[in-house]
């Protein structure tokens, strides 16, 4: 058995390259495409944000009755939550790791896009990311992998 604070700390690691890989890949690569499932980010998140200097009032109220980058945002952060439940048996630790990762990651992204002064000061990565078309700094919590990959640009 992996120990309590090893973990923890692969769970930390583990959702902050995935936010990278996530976020590169599937929502920018892939999101740029029309047609794709993925394209409510590009289409809607980014295009949203561009037109409002970073924020997003679709983050104000949480309406689950509506299907747009909000809610779809839940839904793949709930896939991921399933996704890893069976792991929950060999690895608590490290799933609730995840977990707690997950819900920062919602917070500080929801945080950011209500009040872009707040995340220009806390999260300059992102706000660098919805400002500066191009920049890379794919990680939304902490640009850990944004570092390791080269992709940190200020």
């Amino acid at each position: 058995m992996i120990s309590v604070s090893l973990q923890l700390l692969l769970a930390i690691f583990y959702a902050n390259l995935g936010e990278w890989l996530m976020h590169k890949f599937i929502l920018h690569r892939l999101g740029k495409q029309p047609g794709s499932i993925w394209a409510y980010h590009w289409y809607e998140h980014h295009a949203i944000c561009a037109k409002h200097q970073m924020l997003d009032p679709g983050y104000r109220h949480l309406d689950l009755s509506t299907w747009n980058a909000q809610t779809k945002e839940l839904a793949v952060l709930a896939a991921i939550v399933m996704v890893h439940l069976p792991l929950f048996w060999y690895w608590p630790v490290f799933v609730m790791g995840l977990y707690g990762s997950l819900t920062l990651y919602y917070i500080l992204h929801r945080k950011a896009h209500l009040d872009p002064q707040w995340a220009k000061q806390h999260l300059p990565w992102h706000y660098q990311h919805h400002t500066q078309p191009g920049s890379g700094n794919w990680c939304v919590t902490w640009p850990g992998f944004d570092y390791l990959l080269g992709s940190r640009n200020k």
